[in-house]
């Protein structure tokens, strides 16, 4: 990892690896808590509100290639935001207020380089991580 200084890269993730070996993203954990049932009624309001948003502000890496993702051919694969697309991560202090609020930890890790790029387009990259 680099300092955060001369990041390209920034995520929002679990400190807590997932079994699959990857540490799961702000997204994944808030849809996670929806799935379950555990999100007030704003709590889903504004997390239905900001993935529709966000579905129409930039690309579905797995739309345009559905391997991106896929266990076998990118192991552990994760999505990075560019630093530059400040209006993709202004929305995200929302997301962390409904994990703060369900006491589900998120750190914020910044990178010149995250790993092996799989997918990038204007806003990101999904990356394999390096080992270690």
């Amino acid at each position: 990892m680099s300092d955060a200084s001369d990041a390209s890269y920034v995520r929002y993730e679990s400190p807590v690896r997932h079994p699959r070996g990857h540490f799961p993203g702000v997204f994944v954990l808030v849809n996670g808590l929806a799935r379950e049932g555990k999100l007030t009624p704003e709590q889903e309001r504004f997390r239905r509100a900001n993935n529709d948003w966000y579905d129409a502000a930039y690309p579905i890496p797995s739309k345009v290639d559905p391997t991106v993702y896929d266990q076998d051919v990118t192991p552990c694969a994760v999505a990075w935001f560019k630093v530059t697309a400040t209006h993709l991560i202004e929305r995200v202090p929302g997301y962390l207020e409904i994990l703060d609020a369900h006491g589900i930890e998120c750190r914020v890790v910044r990178s010149s380089d995250p790993g092996r790029i799989v997918y990038e387009d204007d806003f990101q990259v999904v990356v394999v991580p390096h080992e270690g």
